[in-house]
Order: structure tokens, then C-alpha cells, then sequence
């Protein structure tokens, strides 16, 4: 019997964990969803925006404490791959247990990331067309002046997050890592590639589907098809407390 699992999911930029939520009825019943909400969405509409990689980790962790233990995996798209990246990066530096496994999508790997993919988030109309070029977003939302401007807010206040990220030359994870790309983004292969020394585990994997920057929903069956398999191997435990880490010079 496959013992059971959290899987805790951060979301894309702009976006609310609830893009997680159908994910419940599709992954088998040992997979339990976790959507991590970031403050200024969803559930959360009414906090303010927290811009800031550092602070927006720390306050993830400590808000999500009781779920970052035991039987746990982190999920991220896009923004949320590189925040659940930097939520496993404190556990280890903070001496706290480790997920079983880091799954990564659409994502570059933060030693790798692109300076020019960003836009000035200041400048409505770039904002509008960097949703359209990735694609994912319905049109109705760009036909409501309402939805569009939380969009935007939210939207803005992610890629501030982004912008603010600085890769300190981390030690690699002692757990599996596996990512996930879509073969028509625009993310060139190599900066997904190099998630691979992101571990210091065997078994590194990178699957590739059809599709753009949001293929996990044009691939939705295919996508949670390789993510059950990558997490159906995980062993179930007892806690593993990593040692604090230091950044390598």
C-alpha cells in the first residue's frame, strides 16, 4: 500500500494556489493537495502583497509549519518552482524536515534564471502582453477591468519577488529533484537542464511535454501522470533533519 503524501503546491506568478485544487480529484486518494496561498489572492484578497523572495519564504515556512513534516513533497510552477526551491533551501539552513522530493515546472533553475525575461511591472499594457505571449489566462479576464486590474496587481507584485531573488551558490538539496517543461516555452532546455545541480541525490529527472509556459494545463493528464510516478517511489518515514547548510563562496 502507497503510504500517504502531502503535496504542497505554490503557484505561478499572479496566480492563487486554487489553480491546484482540481488536481484533488485527479490525483489518487494517497496524494493529499496542499495549495500554499500567497497573501494578496485567493483566500487571501485582503492581505497585502508580500514582494519580497526572502520574506515571502520565511513567512511560507513559518506559516506552514505543521505541513512541512513528515510525508511531504514540494510542488512549484514557474514562480512557484523557484519558491518551493528557496522553502526547501530554509528548511535545511533552519535544521527542519526536509520533503521527500522537489518537483520544479516551467521554471528555470535559479542558478540559471534570465535577467531579460523581465518586464516593467509599472507598465500595464508590457504586463498585458507578457500574459498573452505565455498564454493560460481566459480572455473573459481581459474583458473585465475589474479582474484585470487585481491580475495586474497581483501579477506585479510576483515579478518584484522574482526580481528580488539572488542566487547565493546554494549548496545542492539532499533529496530527488524533478522538473518538469513544456517543448514550446521559451525557456531554453539548458536552463532547465541545469536543475540537475540543484541535487546531490541520484535519479535527477526532467520530463518534457507539448505545449508552452503552461502546458501543465494543455497536458494536465499527462503532466499528473509523471508526477504520480516520480512521487509513487518516495520511501515514508520518520523525519529527516537536514543539517544546517552554509551558501558556498
Amino acid at each position: 500500500m502507497q503510504a500517504p503524501l502531502s503535496l504542497l503546491c505554490l503557484p505561478c506568478a499572479g496566480a492563487s494556489a486554487t489553480m491546484y485544487l482540481r488536481w484533488r480529484r485527479r490525483l489518487p486518494h494517497w496524494i493529499e493537495v496542499v495549495p500554499m496561498e500567497l497573501p494578496g489572492r485567493g483566500s487571501r484578497l485582503g492581505e497585502d502583497f508580500v514582494e519580497d523572495f526572502e520574506s515571502l519564504v520565511s513567512l511560507l515556512c513559518a506559516e506552514h509549519d505543521a505541513a512541512l513534516r513528515g510525508n511531504f513533497a514540494l510542488f512549484g510552477h514557474s514562480m512557484g518552482a523557484l519558491l518551493a526551491w528557496g522553502v526547501a533551501q530554509r528548511l535545511r539552513a533552519d535544521g527542519r524536515p526536509l520533503p521527500r522530493a522537489l518537483l520544479v515546472s516551467g521554471s528555470a533553475a535559479p542558478s540559471q534564471r534570465d535577467p531579460d525575461r523581465f518586464v516593467d511591472m509599472n507598465d500595464d499594457a508590457a504586463l498585458v502582453g507578457d500574459l498573452r505571449r505565455q498564454g493560460g489566462t481566459p480572455e473573459e479576464l481581459f474583458d473585465s477591468p475589474e479582474l484585470l486590474r487585481m491580475t495586474l496587481d497581483t501579477l506585479a507584485a510576483d515579478y518584484r519577488v522574482c526580481e528580488s531573488f539572488a542566487h547565493a551558490g546554494n549548496a545542492p538539496l539532499p533529496l530527488p529533484l524533478h522538473a518538469f517543461s513544456g517543448r514550446q516555452d521559451d525557456i531554453e532546455p539548458w536552463r532547465m537542464e541545469a536543475w540537475s545541480a540543484e541535487t546531490s541525490r541520484a535519479g535527477f529527472t526532467l520530463d518534457w511535454f507539448d505545449g508552452g509556459h503552461f502546458f501543465i494545463r494543455q497536458q494536465e493528464a499527462r503532466v499528473l501522470e509523471a508526477l504520480v510516478q516520480r512521487l509513487a517511489g518516495l520511501a515514508a518515514g520518520a523525519e529527516v533533519h537536514a543539517p544546517r547548510a552554509r551558501a558556498l563562496a
